[in-house]
């Protein structure tokens, strides 16, 4: 089942600046082959269920490997069976009817 993932890591205990975690969870969703689109506060992730989580999963180990002791995750996520319709499908929809 295709999933679209907004994901939110904040590590914590590591002090004001949290980019060098959020660039190494991204290089983890790209080495999973993961459709993703960066955004101000988190990302949003498209592909299979299972890809899609266990990317996730990859993302704490590593920025636990980096010294995290802690990490506050924020996931919000919807499937949809009766058509195929991707991130920028989504955007696209809203685009047009902003230009009408």
């Amino acid at each position: 089942m295709k999933v679209i993932v907004d994901l939110c890591v904040v590590p914590l205990g590591v002090g004001v600046s949290v980019s060098e975690y959020v660039a190494a969870c991204q290089r983890t969703l790209a080495e999973a082959g993961l459709s993703t689109h960066l955004h101000a506060y988190g990302t949003n992730v498209e592909g299979e269920w299972e890809e899609v989580f266990t990317a996730i999963r990859r993302c704490h180990e590593v920025v636990h490997e980096m010294g995290a002791p802690r990490i506050s995750t924020t996931i919000r996520l919807g499937t949809r069976i009766d058509r195929d319709q991707g991130m920028l499908d989504k955007i696209r929809s809203v685009e047009e009817k902003l230009s009408s």
